[in-house]
This record gives C-alpha cells, sequence and structure tokens, in this order.
C-alpha cells in the first residue's frame, strides 16, 4: 500500500560513516530481502541508482531501513506514498480500517487531526473507566504520518492498528500543514554564534560541531516558504572587550527526530539521506542558486 524510492546516497559526505553503496550493491541486498520478505516488491525506478520499494506501511518500511542502515550501507529514501492503481474507473487508491485505544482526553485532537486526512469515524465506544474505542475509515495517503502524531499527543498512552479494506476511486485532496524549512548556505560544521542566528528565524534540528553542507534542512521556519541560513557564521574577533559582548550564547536545545518523523517531516522535492550514524534531511537539488533557478523556470511555465 506504501511505497518509497531508495537510492545510492548523492550526498558530498557520501562514504563517510559507512560503505559507499553503489546501485548494484543495493540491489543485491533488496533482492535477499525479498526471499524471505513476502510482503515487499521492489523495482527499478526511472533512475538507474534508484529502486521503487513497496511495502505494508510506513512501520514495514522503517524495519527495512533501519535494518540496512545497521548492516553499514548509506542511501538516500525518498517520502512514502501510497501505491496507486489504474482501471477503468479512474484512478484508486488504498482505504485502510483504523483502530485506536486510547483515553477519552485524547478524543477532541485525534478527530481534529484526523478530519482534513478524509478519514470518516465509524465507530465508538467506551467502557465506563475513561477508556475509548474508536474506528474510522481513511485512506493509506491519509495515514502517512500519523502515527508520529499519534505517539506524541496520546503520550504513550494509546495503540492504534491498521487493517487493509481494499482500493477504492480517488477522491479528495489532503494538503501538507507543513512550513517551510531552513537551509544550510554552505559546506562547514555548525556553530553557536551561527545556530543562534538561525534560532531567531524558527526551530533548529542540529547542534554545535554537525557537519553540515549546502542544501542540508537544519531547522523549520514559521513562514511557507524555505530560508537559507549561514550556520556555520562565527563571530568576527576584535581587540575591543567589554562585559555584556563576551557573554556565552546560550541555544535552545535541537530537535532531534527519529527514522519515522524524518520520513514523516519530508515534503516533495526532499530526501532523508540514511547512514549507521546519522539521519540527514535535504533537498533533492542541492544548490541554492539551481533551485531558485528551476522554480523560477517553472513559474514561467505556468504563467505561459
Amino acid at each position: 500500500t506504501v511505497s518509497i524510492t531508495l537510492g545510492v546516497n548523492t550526498s558530498p559526505f557520501a562514504g563517510r560513516e559507512g560503505q559507499s553503496s553503489m546501485s548494484r550493491q543495493l540491489h543485491a541486498r533488496l533482492l535477499r530481502e525479498l526471499q524471505t520478505n513476502i510482503s515487499l516488491q521492489v523495482q527499478e525506478a526511472e533512475s538507474q541508482n534508484e529502486f521503487l520499494v513497496s511495502g505494508r506501511g510506513e512501520l514495514h518500511l522503517g524495519i527495512l531501513i533501519e535494518t540496512m542502515r545497521r548492516e553499514g550501507f548509506e542511501f538516500q529514501v525518498s517520502k512514502p506514498e501510497a501505491v496507486l492503481k489504474e482501471s477503468d474507473g479512474g484512478i484508486l487508491e488504498p482505504y485502510e480500517l483504523l483502530m485506536i485505544d486510547t483515553r477519552e482526553d485524547f478524543i477532541g485532537p485525534l478527530g481534529e487531526n484526523l478530519a482534513p486526512r478524509l478519514a470518516k469515524m465509524l465507530d465508538m465506544r467506551y467502557d465506563g473507566l475513561g477508556n475509548v474505542h474508536l474506528e474510522f475509515r481513511i485512506p493509506t495517503r491519509g495515514l502517512i504520518g500519523f502515527i508520529s502524531y499519534f505517539l506524541r499527543v496520546t503520550r504513550g498512552n494509546g495503540v492504534m492498528n491498521s487493517q487493509f479494506l481494499g482500493y477504492e476511486p480517488l477522491q479528495g485532496e489532503i494538503r501538507s500543514t507543513r512550513s517551510g524549512v531552513l537551509l544550510a548556505s554552505e559546506t562547514g560544521v555548525a556553530l553557536a554564534y551561527g545556530l543562534n542566528n538561525a534560532q531567531g528565524r524558527g526551530i533548529t534540528f542540529v547542534e554545535p560541531g554537525t557537519p553540515v553542507y549546502q542544501g542540508m534542512i537544519v531547522g523549520l521556519q514559521s513562514r511557507d516558504d524555505d530560508m537559507v541560513v549561514n550556520v556555520c557564521k562565527e563571530k568576527k574577533q576584535t581587540n575591543i572587550r567589554s562585559s555584556t559582548s563576551d557573554i556565552a550564547i546560550r541555544l535552545t536545545p535541537p530537535v532531534i527526530m527519529s527514522l519515522e518523523e524524518c520520513l514523516d517531516f519530508i515534503n516533495q522535492g526532499e530526501l532523508l539521506e540514511v547512514t549507521p550514524k546519522s539521519l540527514r534531511l535535504r533537498k533533492k537539488v542541492l544548490s541554492n542558486d539551481e533551485r531558485y533557478r528551476r522554480g523560477r523556470n517553472q513559474q514561467v511555465r505556468v504563467e505561459a
């Protein structure tokens, strides 16, 4: 029901933290996985260095990614997408039965988040002790990214399961509610002075001393558009000293996301770089000038 694109790591840091895997090595590893993982499907993508991997939900694909990561592989993956089918009646998408057991206090936040995901409530049962059982009918593309929100909102006081129902006509649009990101402007090491300036514009994902490269996502801002920041910027040294200028910079602790949260976070045009030691969010096109040029050309074609 869910597919991702898995390809060769093309970042400037490729080969630093694991074995720089070539396409034939990734293909051989995926073929070995097919011998025991019967719910997995692997197809060749348009690019020779990428493969289309389909499985049963985000958790199924997340386990495969984590297993390959622990084996020392380096690769990059795209955002999970629902597997669509074409028929005489049009395009079909998978639907699932979502079952949630949680406390009554979380009914409101869960229902508010599921409504834009095109979920329809089928059943609600109370046990008289403050617990509730909820059942929803929801398209798989609406279920993508809900696991992280569910764990965060219920704070561990909930259990969710999903059951495949079948394919039905594609209807409705699910818009991303994520705002723009903060992008590193150059390759180097993140410093406290540069991160302090970046935190004035949003939330950061990296700590001082973390290696970064141009086009790498280092934070999240409140506006819809992306912003380029220099997190490698250091404070200029002068001969003048004062009691106020030398006060140590205090940074807000960065947000460290898990593998599942990273897969939920990225949008179209973004990738997750997976290595044995790190998870890095990045743009597909790393060059800031190239991204601006492509966006401008696309806007001209739309206006024409």
